[in-house]
């Protein structure tokens, strides 16, 4: 097994990761940064709308295009990045298990952050009776599939449960490519996301959005048929007949990697968390600058 060592270790190369990282080595740090897809941007490499930079660079870009600067960024730098590798584990005694195509690798550290983004909410989140046939997804696997794996043909009418805002530029992005919302079910007040997506979203193209409602039953065998709508206020349901359905029902930071080093409430001090797997961030600019501060208190204290 190889071995290789370095000031600060990174997993994960999102936003936040490539902003630490490069933070951390601007501030004189040898920094080795791990990503298990082929290259960085993680879902910014998803995000063909536009958004994305206001803040941050003043300008309105795409996903992949505020992905694409960093990578440059990065491809400019010294950071060492290891694309096409998994984090097998962290441990206390501040080392690191990498597995990639060459084989495992155990990396040596003075300090680490963790930059593993978050993980979607999905059906198991929320009371749902029936079967789990074809055609039920949520909002991020969707996002992948038609933006990244060329994947066209999922459904024609679909309905959305959950309101976020993955699940409302989806929600346009299928809307723009000819097929029929029947309606984004939210079980609050209120949709969810930020209300610049709400707007150009859900009004924009006329989206039925159902309020104090959700999907109580999945109907279908092979593939999902219809699904029972009841409205939470008045008890009454409603069959809706489908062919998709997409769960856009929020993100939770993803902290698998480094839960059991938590103990009595906190993280060792060596270890710090970024971006995503933080705290949720609605934008990506206000993400990016948090990331850059943490690189660099890192190896301040490292």
């Amino acid at each position: 097994m190889k071995e290789l060592t370095c000031d600060i270790f990174i997993a994960g190369a999102g936003a936040a990761g490539m902003s630490a990282a490069l933070s951390a080595c601007a501030a004189g740090a040898d920094v080795l940064l791990a990503e298990q897809d082929a290259q960085p941007g993680g879902i910014l490499n998803r995000c063909i709308h536009h958004g994305f930079g206001l803040g941050y660079f003043g300008e309105d870009l795409t996903g992949r295009e505020y992905a694409a600067r960093f990578r440059a960024r990065l491809a400019g730098s010294a950071v060492r990045l290891r694309t096409g590798t998994t984090v097998l584990s962290i441990s206390e005694d501040r080392t690191a298990l990498l597995s990639s195509a060459d084989g495992l690798t155990l990396v040596r550290f003075r300090a680490c952050i963790l930059a593993a983004g978050s993980i979607e909410r999905n059906l198991s989140s929320v009371p749902v009776a029936g079967t789990r046939p074809a055609g039920v997804l949520t909002a991020g696997c969707l996002q992948g599939m038609l933006n990244c794996g060329g994947h066209a043909d999922i459904g024609e009418r679909i309905v959305i449960l959950g309101s976020g805002n993955v699940g409302q530029i989806m929600a346009r992005q299928l809307a723009q490519s000819g097929k029929t919302i029947l309606a984004m079910i939210e079980q609050n007040d209120h949709p969810g996301g930020l209300a610049r997506n709400h707007r150009e979203c859900i009004e924009a193209y006329h989206i039925p959005l159902r309020l104090h409602s959700t999907v109580t039953e999945i109907h279908g065998t092979e593939r999902i048929s219809a699904v029972t709508v009841k409205d939470l206020r008045s008890g009454e349901t409603e069959l809706m007949e489908c062919d998709t359905m997409i769960t856009a029902l929020g993100l939770l930071p993803d902290r698998s990697l480094v839960s059991h080093l938590r103990k009595d409430g906190s993280f060792p001090d060596w270890l710090r968390l970024c971006g995503n797997c933080d705290l949720i961030y609605d934008i990506v600019d206000s993400l990016t600058v948090r990331a850059e501060q943490t690189g660099a208190e890192a190896w301040e204290s490292a």
